[in-house]
């Protein structure tokens, strides 16, 4: 039996990237999947990773920062699955820009989408993991959330919000049985990362000890950690993956 097998794992933002990562190698070790995104691709992602890995999934098209959105995602899953025993929080956007050349709506539309969406997701499923005294969530915050970078102060506050939501939650939630924890990745290698010039990849490398750029399944692992038994005296807690860039 796989360690995931009749667990239902619910994954925002996963029609690519760090995301898209985490469902299949959650999908790999037997788990049901309900996958979030914003792009109508989700659909065809999640068929796909039903067909590749011989699970159930369910693809829903999804704005985090609605809390319509947020409700109906649960609801869906519940309706379809019968439960929800892992939320792991992905999905975010990006709006750089120096702040006194930043719009304010560039500003609330990161906020609303990579700490509000979160709140709402773990508000309306924590009311189903509640009733059975069992579950697990997964924040994605970032190294910037821990360090601050010029050019970011939006997307660097929002994932900073999220720390402390993070353990905020885990002390409301503990209870009940469900540990709440965050992982901060550094620099991965994504679509994003890959658009840098050279000059600029090998000036980020030279400040990592580890001496390179992570890979989305190192995410995906501690991912994988944090949503099992083996971490079921883990809360509140944020694991960095990232190379050493931040101790």
């Amino acid at each position: 039996m796989k360690e995931f097998e009749n667990k239902v794992v619910l994954i925002t933002g996963s029609a690519e990237g760090i995301g898209k990562t985490i469902a299949e190698v959650f999908a790999e070790n037997g788990a049901n999947l309900v996958l979030t995104d914003i792009s109508s691709n989700i659909e065809s992602v999640a068929s796909k990773i039903a067909v590749d890995f011989g699970i159930k999934t369910l693809g829903i098209i999804q704005n985090v920062s609605s809390e319509e959105d947020c409700k109906k995602a649960i609801d869906e899953t519940i309706k379809k699955f019968g439960q929800i025993d892992v939320l792991i929080n992905n999905a975010g956007i990006t709006r750089d820009g120096l702040s006194i050349k930043m719009k304010e709506k560039d500003f609330e539309d990161v906020i609303s989408v990579n700490l509000k969406g979160p709140f709402l997701m773990c508000k309306h499923a924590f009311i189903h993991m509640s009733s059975k005294r069992y579950g697990k969530i997964i924040n994605i915050s970032s190294v910037v959330g821990q360090t601050g970078q010029a050019g970011q102060a939006n997307y660097s506050a929002s994932k900073a919000g999220l720390i402390g939501l993070t353990k905020s939650l885990a002390r409301e939630f503990s209870k009940r049985n469900i540990n709440v924890n965050a992982i901060a990745p550094g620099f991965i290698t994504t679509k994003m990362t890959e658009k840098l010039e050279e000059k600029v990849k090998e000036s980020i490398i030279s400040q990592i000890p580890l001496n390179r750029f992570g890979s989305p399944a190192d995410v995906a692992n501690v991912a994988l950690f944090l949503a099992s038994d083996k971490s079921s005296y883990i809360t509140g807690q944020v694991i960095s993956v990232n190379g050493g860039l931040y101790m």
